[in-house]
């Protein structure tokens, strides 16, 4: 056991685990807020597998907030082998939820793209790829993070050493996905202009129209937060904040990307689903022509008819 290592410990404890806090009771305030709509349009549908993807990144992101106060909150008492063991669940876990956004992302371009058989095999190989890559480097990553225990004020703490070159990968796993983020936001603007022009030819706009225009505003606020995360994830390799990570200063930085992360993993990303299925929704109801569009894949599998009769 080693003495206190910092000079504003108790600050920067205090500032942890509030953020902890902060971060959770965020999280369940949204869900309470959206649980209307969730039990809705989600519970009471017929399940499908983008049912499932919901469920599981809304819930896995109540219990990574959870495990996070687990970690965080110094009154809670833990050993360092548990402390290590909840950390590396919340790496794997937020990796997890990332792969079930990617799906989301590739069911709504494959839809987008009249489910064309090769764009789905195209973007299938693409996203294997980045995914091997990523899960190897997040596995080396993991092997260098070691735990040592100090005490603080008489009470137990516990200090990751992030060693070898483990800050480095898990700068570079962002960078391979915003790689990937970039690709997919390229291909819904270059198929969503493509339609919008053929609309105007056309004089009409109408259902295929906004429903392209609820794909494009989810994609691009989960895009802009999804940017935001990656940036401030790459800039842990800064030599400012690599020279003295457990500095006020660094822990403020760190605290605003849990703040983005968990927000665009886990507010965001449901979103994806949820919105679009409102949509759907409110077509139903108020509009007569609601046969005229099919299902949108999770209620968004878009056939969309490019000929005169749009």
């Amino acid at each position: 056991v080693e003495s206190q290592p910092y000079d504003d410990g108790d600050d920067l404890i205090q500032l942890d685990s509030n953020l902890a806090v902060a971060i959770c009771v965020g999280l369940i305030y949204d869900w309470a807020l959206t649980f209307g709509q969730e039990v809705e349009l989600i519970w009471r549908q017929r399940w499908s597998l983008m049912t499932v993807l919901y469920l599981s990144v809304r819930y896995v992101g109540i219990g990574c907030a959870v495990m996070n106060i687990l970690i965080s909150v110094p009154t809670i008492s833990m050993t360092d082998t548990v402390s290590l063991i909840i950390s590396d669940g919340l790496y794997w876990m937020a990796d997890v939820v990332n792969v079930i956004l990617s799906v989301i992302m590739i069911a709504r371009l494959h839809a987008m793209y009249q489910r064309s058989r090769k764009v789905l095999i195209f973007l299938v190989v693409i996203f294997l790829a980045i995914r091997i890559a990523n899960v190897v480097m997040t596995a080396i990553t993991m092997m260098q993070i070691s735990m040592e225990e100090f005490v603080l004020s008489g009470t137990h703490q516990c200090n990751f050493d992030y060693g070898g070159d483990s800050t480095f990968l898990q700068s570079m796993t962002w960078i391979v996905d915003i790689v990937w983020e970039v690709f997919a936001l390229c291909l819904a603007v270059w198929i969503a202009v493509k339609h919008f022009r053929e609309l105007r030819q056309h004089s009409t706009r109408g259902i295929i129209g906004d429903c392209f225009t609820v794909l494009m505003k989810t994609h691009v606020s989960y895009f802009a937060s999804f940017l935001a995360i990656s940036c401030f994830e790459i800039g842990f390799i800064s030599p400012t904040l690599s020279a003295d990570p457990y500095s006020l200063g660094a822990q403020i930085y760190n605290g605003f990307t849990q703040i983005f992360e968990f927000v665009g993993l886990f507010v965001l990303g449901p979103r994806l689903i949820l919105g679009v299925r409102e949509y759907h929704a409110e077509l139903v109801t108020n509009s007569d022509t609601a046969t005229a569009m099919t299902s949108i894949a999770f209620q968004e599998r878009v056939h969309v008819s490019t000929s005169s009769s749009v």
